[in-house]
């Protein structure tokens, strides 16, 4: 690792070494592969440490943990997190955290934490930052913590935090009496509470609450009365919640804490005083039917630096950056090193005594300058391993931390030379490649889950499948025009208000430039909004250095092309300034007022243009554009059907030439269905024919279970009736044999259904909710799952007849996957309970409890029965697959054959292998080799699995497969030796003198080679 001497002042002569030792580390720590916890009340880290045994013996190296930092009461995802210095209580404590990681060292395994550096949970008053600020304004501590916009667009909202969390219009929650003030004796505050939730009073307000006699008059003598008085005096002398002046900020923090807390103990202390309040809180509470009852209330409520408001102007009108739409999620300002610091105490301690050996890093597209950040945690990281758990003081020019940061901030780290292992959750749109500047190892593994899905899809296929689409539900969509549109829908809605801040800053700039100063505020919102709709990519990464890279003035071109295009009714030159000032053409490079807003502007463009895309790709048009669904998944695109292996090749070959260790996903806590329902979902693929005779009778059979509402709609519609139909068939579970199972799946997919309806925006949404339409589909689901009189419900029973064999080469497809992913270049992520089938649909239903007993249960039987008849064993299971032992067998020794050869994985070369013969295209094969550097010994690995069972074996079903393959062979590399070991079922493979392996050996006893030197 490459250390600039020249910067390193003389005591901190060991640096280099330190350095050093931190690349050496990272080369052993690195994971092998990785499993992900879900952690909530329900599953605490006293659950994962007794899973940790059970962890080591599948093989895993490292677990994945979702957040741990202190989060909403109830969370059941960690994501919105209220403290990030504190672990979540609900999960455990700092000592049984400690017995955790004890546990996974002792095992020789680590830790990879989930971080969420973009935003926080604000919506419960349990976020000491947030509350801070709505306590105090611009005046706060916490004021530049979190992305407020305090000039915003509308006057009335200057100075002041949107809140837009009333059910009903402000003036009648008022004058209904939901909104109260009322003191906390526990905490020794003033709130406004409203329902459960809770908000802080500006102490330099404190004094209106009460009766003007209490704020007038003489302040002198020893009674308590005149005391309080007193101390009212000083509250209302505080500066103002708007005060932006430094001095006069920090005057009012170290004043107001003490104030209030001498207010609290004269309350407390002083029953004249208590009365007095008890009687203000009454008089300004006012009295439901007499509005003027409320205007004191309503008169403090307007002092504070917040506004309550409806939930519906949150769209056009809220002034802080969110998660997406999600109000209670706001924006970090990361960019500020002072938040950077303030949010990483815990991170940096949990590294530098290395409870944690890598970090996955949640939706860093949020983040202003993802780069930025991302140098700055590798620089984080250096610091904890060199300096220790917190800043050595004082952080003089000279000291240490400050060598390791210039050491680092000079350096133009890669991915390989980056000293912790970190991957980011970065959704690449098709064709698109990742951030080579960035130093992390690689993706969270979405992109590897749409490429290995994509093989087992018929391609040919495709053009079958748009019609029977099409004729299924009497229209045509076209998926380009349904994402425009959608995108347009949510900036025209949720994220209107981000739409309008952009195009009053591009038209303060175009005041400025006597060439633009003539395009209307229309004509601009309009270029912009038409110009995100059609960018081709989740966004752009220009920084705060000013330069634009080829690869995304591409897209900004790209994008502005489309938009001309499509708008050939505008004026091509408004287009033209939107594109020069994304770019940052025409400026002087730095240095001046102008030039700082267009960079302003741009960075704030590439912040809006990811939300846009994934609310219109992930959760609008992913439930719209439903032709065939196995592909409608985050990183994925309905519009794809498919590729060749090819694809799947180059895609392996690229990650282990650039990011070797980046993780290998194929189900996540985001994915839209589990890897086994995708699996499923792709034998239909192979059997258009079939697929469109059986859908158009379920139809018909189903036809009088839809119910008519009175504006004439059918419910559910021909197209959530199509995406209804292949969600049975994908998640159809392969036991269902009591009526509380029954009722369990009926329940979860209404539950699915109701959420996939919202999400469409077609009947209904979440901002437009239809109950009766709601109602009227979870009926139609019922009607159509129930039994009823024996024998009478048509539907079930050709569903019955449908599924076998769907279900057992869904099983084959999902097998192929589990060995393709163990295998590839990357590190394997296993999913929660994935190990074995999970048929599980989008959250929550893919973050229900696992019940890891069975698997331990299993895993022991199989471990037992391995050492015995390993052939017989593989066909036992294969043929009881059902019970979904055989996919833990197969993830078992695969992951056992990783552990014992890592080098195979870590620092190998992927060879592809041409398969000829009559089936070849039912084949997908690649080899792994590595040379040893001390002895020059060569070690191989085959892989080897089928795609399109259900064509080879022309819909029969049979275990094993490997009676159909003909001529079919696969050829392996020059230094392959000549005999091989199927390592599931310790048959031996001969390789032919045409350096051949026959696909009848390989598949002759189990559908899958992992194939080594005997």
């Amino acid at each position: 690792m490459r250390v600039l001497p020249d910067i390193l002042p003389a005591e901190t002569s060991g640096l280099s070494e330190c350095f050093d030792r931190l690349a050496a580390q990272k080369r052993e720590s690195r994971p092998l592969s990785t499993y992900r916890l879900q952690f909530n009340k329900d599953f605490r880290f006293d659950d994962a440490r007794a899973l940790v045994g059970y962890l080591r013996e599948l093989g895993i190296s490292h677990v994945y943990s979702s957040p741990i930092l202190k989060a909403r009461p109830g969370s059941t995802h960690g994501y919105d997190i209220s403290d990030h210095n504190l672990l979540n209580p609900e999960i455990g404590t700092e000592e049984e955290f400690r017995a955790f990681v004890d546990e996974l060292k002792d095992h020789g395994m680590g830790q990879i934490l989930d971080v969420v550096p973009n935003h926080m949970g604000v919506g419960q008053g349990d976020n000491p930052w947030w509350q801070d600020v709505l306590e105090n304004g611009q005046t706060a501590k916490h004021a530049d913590f979190f992305d407020i916009d305090w000039d915003p667009l509308k006057v009335e909202l200057r100075d002041k935090v949107l809140l837009p969390i009333l059910a009903n219009q402000y003036g009648e929650e008022l004058e209904a009496g939901r909104i109260r003030l009322t003191f906390n004796y526990e905490r020794g505050r003033f709130e406004i509470e409203y329902y459960d939730k809770v908000f802080p009073v500006d102490p330099q307000t404190i004094p209106m609450i009460f009766d003007p006699s209490l704020r007038s008059g003489s302040t002198n003598g020893g009674s308590a009365l005149g005391a309080f008085k007193h101390l009212l005096h000083e509250l209302q002398a505080l500066p103002p919640n708007t005060e932006r002046r430094a001095e006069a900020a920090k005057q009012r923090q170290q004043a107001a804490p003490v104030l209030l807390d001498r207010l609290a103990e004269i309350i407390r202390r002083f029953p004249e005083v208590r009365q007095a309040m008890e009687q203000a809180l009454t008089r300004i509470t006012g009295k439901p039917g007499y509005a003027q009852s409320f205007d004191a209330l309503h008169r403090l409520l307007e002092a504070q630096a917040y506004r309550l408001a409806h939930w519906r102007v949150s769209a056009e009108e809220i002034n802080y950056r969110r998660f997406f739409d999600i109000n209670d999620l706001v924006g970090l300002c990361m960019e500020n090193p002072k938040v950077f610091a303030a949010t990483h105490k815990l991170l940096r301690r949990l590294l530098a005594e290395g409870s944690v050996s890598g970090i996955r890093i949640d939706h860093c597209d949020g983040l202003l300058n993802p780069r930025q950040h991302l140098v700055r945690v590798q620089m984080l990281y250096a610091a904890s391993q060199c300096c220790g758990p917190v800043p050595v003081p004082p952080l003089a020019e000279n000291g240490i931390e400050a060598a390791v940061q210039s050491a680092f901030g000079q350096h133009d780290w890669m991915n390989q030379q980056a000293p912790l292992y970190a991957v980011v959750e970065k959704i690449l749109e098709p064709g698109e490649e990742f951030p080579t500047e960035w130093p992390v190892d690689g993706t969270s593994g979405y992109d590897f889950a749409n490429l290995v899905n994509g093989i087992f899809i018929q391609s040919e296929n495709r053009q079958a499948f748009t019609t029977i689409y099409e004729r299924f539900i009497g229209e045509r969509l076209d998926f380009d025009s349904l994402l425009y549109n959608s995108k347009k829908l949510i900036m025209n809605t949720a994220l209107s208000s981000e739409v309008n801040v952009l195009t009053h800053v591009l038209d303060i700039i175009s005041g400025k430039d006597r060439r633009a100063r003539d395009f209307t505020r229309k004509a601009l919102r309009d270029a912009i909004r038409e110009t995100i709709a059609c960018f081709p990519v989740y966004r752009t990464y220009i920084d705060e250095r000013g330069e634009v890279n080829e690869r995304d003035a591409a897209y900004v071109n790209r994008a502005i092309a489309i938009a001309k295009r499509r708008n050939a009714g505008t004026a091509a030159a408004v287009f033209d300034f939107l594109r020069d000032n994304l770019l940052l053409k025409n400026t002087n490079g730095g240095g001046d007022a102008e030039y700082a807003l267009k960079l302003h502007f741009t960075l704030k463009f590439q912040q809006l243009t990811g939300p846009v895309m994934a609310k219109g790709l992930e959760d609008t048009v992913c439930y719209v554009y439903n032709r065939f669904i196995s592909v409608n998944e985050v990183g994925g695109s309905p519009k794809l059907f498919g590729h060749p292996v090819e694809e799947f090749h180059r895609g392996n070959l690229i990650r282990a030439e650039r990011w070797p260790f980046s993780l290998l996903a194929t189900s996540t806590h985001d994915t839209k269905r589990s890897e086994d329902v995708r699996a499923r979902l792709d034998v239909l693929s192979e059997m258009p024919k079939v697929w469109s005779t059986q859908v158009g009778r379920w139809r018909r059979l189903n036809e009088a279970k839809k119910v008519t509402l009175a504006d004439g709609r059918q419910a559910p519609d021909r197209n959530e009736e199509y995406l209804l139909y292949q969600t049975l068939v994908g998640s159809w579970p392969l036991a269902m044999a009591t009526e509380e199972e029954r009722e369990r799946y009926i329940e979860r997919i209404t539950q699915y259904m109701v959420k996939a309806m919202h999400e469409a925006k077609i009947n209904l949404s979440w901002i437009n909710p239809d109950p009766e339409y709601v109602e009227a589909v979870s009926k139609f689901i019922r009607q159509t799952l129930t039994p009823g009189v024996p024998g009478k419900n048509s539907f079930l029973r050709s569903m019955g007849e449908f599924l076998p064999a769907v279900q057992f080469f869904g099983a084959i497809n999902s097998l192929s996957q589990t060995l393709l992913k163990i295998t590839s270049p990357g590190v394997p992520d296993i999913y929660q309970g994935t190990e074995m089938w999970d048929f599980s649909l989008v959250d929550p239903d893919n973050r229900r409890p696992v019940d890891f007993n069975v698997r331990r249960e299993a895993l022991n039987n199989v471990k037992e029965r391995m050492a015995q008849d390993l052939p017989a064993l593989a066909q036992e299971l294969l043929q009881n697959y059902q019970d979904g032992r055989v996919k833990l067998f197969t993830t078992l020794l695969a992951m056992e054959f990783r552990s014992r050869n890592p080098e195979l994985f870590r620092a190998s070369r992927y060879l592809p292998l041409t398969v000829t013969g009559e089936k070849s295209e039912h084949v997908a094969a690649f080899a792994r080799e590595y040379q040893s550097p001390l002895d020059g010994e060569h070690k191989v690995a085959i892989v080897a699995v089928p795609r399109f069972a259900h064509t080879l074996m022309k819909g029969r079903i049979a275990a094993p497969i490997g009676e159909t393959w003909g001529d079919t062979e696969i050829q392996v590399t020059p230094n392959t030796p000549n005999l091989l070991e199927n390592i599931f079922t310790g048959e031996a493979i001969e390789v032919s003198n045409r350096r051949t392996i026959a696909c009848q050996d390989v598949f002759k006893v189990f559908p899958l080679g992992l194939l080594a030197s005997r």
